[in-house]
């Protein structure tokens, strides 16, 4: 909003040099980060004091988890989510180019996947369950919206000039050029990546601060590859391929980032609120659709392969268990597993923190790598 209203009003503006720092988008990316941090802790006390008011017992806690979970964590209210959202929202309808497709294919992914979460967070809370929507309707509401993302971004990509058969092809990190073409099977392809990210940043979030501060360095990551895959200069130095207009989303990134930072001030050890479903299937299915429009979709496994790690601890559990009816991990997701050990809850947090920022450094080395 104040970016557009710069942009109509640039005559004026000539006329105080402080106001055209807002046409970089580096400028914007530190204010938006700012913003989102400041909604985020101003909304803080007052909305957990609200949320645990009208949700009562809190978030319900697995009875099969650890025994000190159910001391520690009963009566913790979740959707702190909205936190997180409400910052990212103000931040990016402020300093955001509201005229850049990308950012609304992100918003509309991120906004959904939110009510999604929302919705199934008010379920389990009505029902002192932690059992809230069925995963059949999860995934159908998911699918919706990824298959309609990834048309938009394909669509757009073919409008915009971008090289050719870009808009439906996927790059390989490590790779100067290799492009493997896949036609309109990418939207399918696009969509899984986004649900995938969504569903792994969900089952991650179990422990306080375990998954909002990898969301943050995945964000960080995918902010640097944005503004430089957007950039012509930048990407052909770095001979990566150019998506005009996808420098837009590091204000989307910063955002997620600031966001993230005034949540976790509250979901720190011992958290006052839970993320919940609200935040983890909106901050994945943000990172999803970044991947997408940024064409960077293999190197988000990368970059969130602590999320990838935790989304095949589930999956192997569950395929093992109907297969044989025994256990490979004492608990899933993982992260239960090293606790079940007798690992304490920070040791596990601090220590997938510094996995996390390994991958995330990984991913990055991408972009020179090849």
């Amino acid at each position: 909003m104040i970016y557009l209203l710069y942009l109509y009003y640039a005559d004026v503006a000539q006329a105080y040099p402080l106001l055209n720092l807002v046409q970089y988008q580096t400028v914007r990316v530190g204010l938006a980060l700012v913003t989102a941090m400041i909604v985020a802790v101003a909304m803080g006390q007052r909305f957990i004091d609200w949320m645990r008011a009208r949700q009562g017992r809190g978030q319900p806690i697995r009875a099969d988890g650890p025994a000190s979970h159910v001391l520690t964590k009963q009566g913790t209210p979740t959707m702190g989510g909205l936190m997180i959202l409400a910052g990212i929202a103000a931040a990016v309808l402020l300093w955001g180019d509201l005229t850049n497709p990308y950012i609304w294919i992100v918003s509309l992914v991120t906004a959904a996947f939110g009510i999604l979460g929302f919705i199934d967070d008010y379920a389990k809370v009505t029902k002192q369950s932690s059992a809230g929507l069925t995963s059949k309707q999860k995934l159908a509401a998911q699918v919706v919206v990824a298959v309609i993302a990834g048309v938009l971004t394909v669509v757009w990509m073919q409008i915009s000039p971008t090289s050719p058969n870009l808009e439906t092809s996927v790059a390989f990190p490590f790779f100067k050029e290799v492009l493997l073409n896949i036609g309109w099977f990418y939207v399918v392809f696009a969509a899984v990546v986004i649900i995938g990210a969504s569903n792994a940043v969900n089952l991650t979030d179990g422990l306080d601060g375990l998954a909002v501060v990898p969301v943050m360095m995945a964000a960080a990551v995918f902010g640097i590859i944005s503004y430089l895959v957007g950039n012509f200069l930048f990407s052909e130095y770095l001979q990566v391929h150019h998506v005009p207009g996808a420098g837009e989303l590091a204000i989307f990134c910063a955002a997620i980032i600031g966001g993230g930072m005034g949540f976790l001030w509250y979901n720190a050890p011992p958290a006052k609120i839970f993320m919940g479903d609200t935040g983890s299937l909106a901050l994945g299915g943000a990172l999803g659709a970044m991947a997408v429009a940024t064409k960077h979709e293999l190197v988000l496994a990368i970059v969130g392969g602590l999320f990838v790690v935790e989304a095949l601890s589930v999956m192997i559990q569950v395929a093992y268990f109907k297969a044989t009816g025994k256990r490979i991990f004492l608990m899933a997701p993982i992260h239960h597993h090293f606790e079940k050990m007798g690992w304490a809850e920070s040791t596990v947090v601090v220590r997938f923190w510094i996995v996390a920022a390994m991958l995330a450094l990984v991913g990055l080395s991408t972009l020179k790598l090849r």
